[in-house]
């Protein structure tokens, strides 16, 4: 039998009480171990003064132990059948919540005064990275401690010149500090996933004042085809004017190798060859774009 038997039963027991089964559109894939349930709260080091948004909160196996040490919890869930039984199963002195996309939500406005929050959940797989990549943008959070895809926590900190680094390895680096703390097998959820997990902890990096949405234009344009040199890859952004051939002299006076792929760039190299694009002017039309072109964050 999977997981803690306890909590396999009870979550099974939930689910069918409520008619529910698990929504693979939606990625879920229930937590049903105390252990890692403890081990993921402990790591976020919550105290009875914390806020903690959860996201993703499934049946609140997580948020049960998060609204036991924590001042308030906000669980923000799209599936609104599980949003019905969360509200039926949990404190709502303790726990507040939130039926709606986290993706879409106004943060600052639901979280009001509460921020600097902590961050804690078992993200869904499908949508881990543009997850991660909004509360980077953020910037109102004082920890976050996720259960991702093994796959995606190896990326999160991803060093040059290695397989996984990307353009999410990059954008991490720019605004927090991360690390794996321990390895998830995949026999602890129901249902059980393909592959097998880790928990991540990050903290905000606060001595480089990074906005990204800039910056990111440049990575997902550099990562966008691994094969191409950097100069090929940034003369075919759009938001560049610059030819190829503009684009390598500008690369060499920037003290960039124009042969040089994405991958082997530094995150430190990313933010100043971005800020020398913005020192010279030669960046058009970057208001409204999100960078669709390129490798995902």
């Amino acid at each position: 039998m999977p997981g803690d038997v306890v909590v396999w039963r009870n979550t099974r027991a939930v689910l069918e009480k409520y008619g529910l089964q698990p929504k693979k559109s939606l990625g879920q894939n229930f937590l049903i171990d105390r252990n890692i349930r403890d081990k993921i709260v402990d790591a976020a080091a919550i105290t009875g003064d914390d806020v903690v948004l959860e996201i993703g909160p499934g049946v609140g196996t997580l948020t049960e132990e998060l609204a036991r040490r924590a001042s308030r919890v906000i669980a923000v869930e799209l599936d609104g059948a599980l949003v019905q039984v969360l509200r039926d199963r949990l404190p709502p002195d303790r726990v507040l919540v939130v039926e709606g996309d986290v993706l879409a939500l106004d943060l600052p406005s639901l979280l009001g005064e509460a921020s600097p929050i902590k961050v804690v959940a078992n993200l869904p797989y499908y949508i881990t990275s543009p997850i991660v990549f909004r509360f980077l943008e953020w910037k109102g959070w004082e920890m976050m401690v996720i259960m991702v895809q093994g796959e995606v926590a190896e990326r999160l900190v991803a060093r040059p010149g290695t397989k996984a680094y990307g353009a999410l390895s990059v954008a991490v680096a720019l605004q927090a500090r991360a690390e794996i703390l321990f390895k998830v097998s995949r026999q602890v959820f129901y249902p059980k996933p393909q592959v097998d997990s880790a928990v991540v902890r990050l903290l905000p990096r606060h001595d480089l004042g990074v906005d990204l949405q800039g910056p990111s234009l440049l990575i997902r344009a550099a990562f966008g085809q691994r094969r191409k040199t950097l100069a090929n890859a940034l003369a075919a952004a759009p938001w560049n004017p610059l030819s190829k051939e503009e684009t390598e002299k500008f690369l060499l006076g920037a003290g960039i190798d124009p042969s040089r792929r994405g991958e082997s760039l530094t995150p430190e190299e990313f933010l100043s060859l971005w800020m020398e694009f913005q020192r010279v002017g030669k960046i058009q039309d970057v208001a409204g774009r999100n960078g669709d072109e390129g490798e995902g964050m």
